[in-house]
């Protein structure tokens, strides 16, 4: 064997010769491997080492290679559809089945097939990610005094109180003391969810509305109700009415960017929301996930809602995790009187708290001079790839609707031809090479159109936009033709 013959070419071989040595017994050497086969050293060494892998040979440091025993017989399949029963079984006073669908996040969570572009994607693509500079703050915050030890309960005070800072605005409406970090948003809603409503209470969300949220509220055991949602955000004339139908006593929403209409709650339709919830004794969860993704020509942003209300009828939700990377999953919980210490202890019953390094790395990058560099970049690729994603569509699917173009977060809401099947779109799709969200399971109940969200932040820019888009005509051509 020439030394130009493969790893994979010298591993059948000795694959084919092992049946000549019982287990436990020694391989030949690997300097005599190397004078048989006429081979390098390396070659030798990743051929045995591939064997390994496969479970043919056990190799030792100093003694050489041995062929491993053989593997036992597999053991007998066990029998789990006892617990289809046992999952299923609900008592008398259970109103509302506590099951967990995750299909909804799961678009947006999973990773594509190899070769398949992601316009479904939840998060930045690597390359509008801040590496360098999260790499450098989780540096600098392993080394701080503390970093490694147990961080108070609510969270470390500086980023409480940076968070603080960003809920309440220039007027600082919002105190430290009203503050709790939080494992990403997720983990926030999920909490607000839980203290604020039992199982079984009906919960009012927009219609449509991210699919994270009626996951964590079905989880809970909560009854969703829809309540509809136009360019302007909620529709506040039917807001009222469904809390009097309803006996509601929360309602959820995303005020800025929504997901997935990316609709801005207009300025009365903020005020009438807050007072509605307030006639009918009840908490808004205000679902801030947007704030940091809006697009460089985006106009002045809209306080919070949180930042205008004295009585605690908001309780707001946000998250670093978006305009960062998947993997700082860091937020807050911000709220005012006696619900702020039953967010505390479903918090502390859940998870203890959030890691000290992870909060110090968050602190790290927030207060650094790359921060603000960061939000700029984002905000400019941003906008360059909506401009992008909207002309293509223009060009090759202007059978498709876009209601409303944000000028914030990171995809668009596109309606189908009515009575198209979204779900074989999707997977026409998926079959030409790219992957997209279908519009139904943004919808707690039935949906007014079939429709498909885009995103144009997953991917690695404008040319692979364009051509996401393309592949996506095929499919197009295909289902709806």
């Amino acid at each position: 064997m020439h030394e130009r013959n493969s790893v994979a070419e010298l591993a059948g071989t000795l694959r084919g010769e092992l049946n000549r040595y019982s287990p436990g017994e020694k391989l030949p050497s690997s300097r005599s491997l190397v004078e048989r086969f006429r081979v390098s050293p390396v070659t030798v060494s990743r051929a045995l080492a591939a064997l390994a892998a496969e479970g043919l040979v056990v190799t030792r440091p100093g003694a050489g290679a041995f062929r491993a025993a053989p593997h036992a017989a597999p053991a007998r399949p066990g029998d789990t559809s006892w617990q289809e029963v046992a999952l299923s079984a609900e008592q008398a006073g259970d109103a509302v089945p506590r099951t967990v669908d995750a299909t909804g996040v799961l678009t947006t969570l999973a990773e594509p097939p190899p070769g398949v572009i992601e316009l479904s994607g939840g998060y930045l693509h690597h390359t509008l990610q801040p590496e360098r500079a999260l790499a450098a703050a989780l540096a600098r915050a392993g080394r701080r005094p503390g970093a490694w030890g147990r961080p108070p309960l609510e969270g470390v005070a500086e980023l409480r109180a940076w968070f603080a800072r960003e809920i309440g605005g220039p007027a600082g409406t919002v105190a430290l003391s009203g503050v709790l970090i939080t494992a990403g948003g997720q983990s926030a809603l999920t909490t607000a969810l839980r203290a604020l409503a039992p199982p079984g209470a009906a919960v009012l969300v927009e219609s449509p509305t991210y699919p994270g949220m009626l996951a964590a509220a079905r989880a809970s055991g909560l009854r969703l109700v829809p309540v509809p949602t136009d360019a302007r955000g909620v529709r506040t004339d039917l807001l009222a009415a469904a809390f009097r139908a309803s006996g509601a006593r929360v309602f959820a929403c995303q005020p800025l960017f929504q997901n997935p209409t990316g609709a801005v709650l207009a300025d009365e339709r903020r005020r009438e929301v807050v007072r509605i919830a307030r006639e009918a004794g009840a908490f808004v969860i205000e679902d801030d996930f947007a704030r940091r993704l809006a697009h460089e020509d985006a106009p002045p942003l809209p306080p919070t809602l949180a930042a205008e209300d004295p009585d605690g009828i908001v309780v707001h939700v946000c998250s670093l995790t978006k305009a960062t990377s998947p993997s700082l999953r860091v937020g807050a919980l911000a709220a005012r009187g006696p619900v702020l210490e039953r967010l505390r202890a479903i918090q502390v019953v859940d998870s203890f708290f959030v890691p000290r390094p992870l909060q110090e790395a968050a602190l790290e990058l927030v207060g650094s001079p790359a921060w603000p560099r960061h939000r700029r970049t984002v905000a400019a690729a941003l906008r360059t790839r909506r401009e992008a994603l909207l002309s293509a569509l223009r060009q090759e699917l202007p059978a498709l609707d876009m209601e409303f173009v944000p000028p914030g977060g990171f995809h668009v809401w596109a309606r189908l031809p009515d009575g198209a099947d979204e779900a074989a779109l999707a997977a026409a799709a998926l079959r030409a090479g790219v992957a997209v969200a279908p519009g139904r399971p943004y919808y707690a109940a039935e949906s007014s159109a079939p429709h498909l969200r885009l995103s144009f932040a997953a991917v690695a820019g404008t040319a692979e936009l364009a051509e996401g888009v393309r592949r996506l005509g095929v499919a197009c051509r295909e289902v709806l033709t």
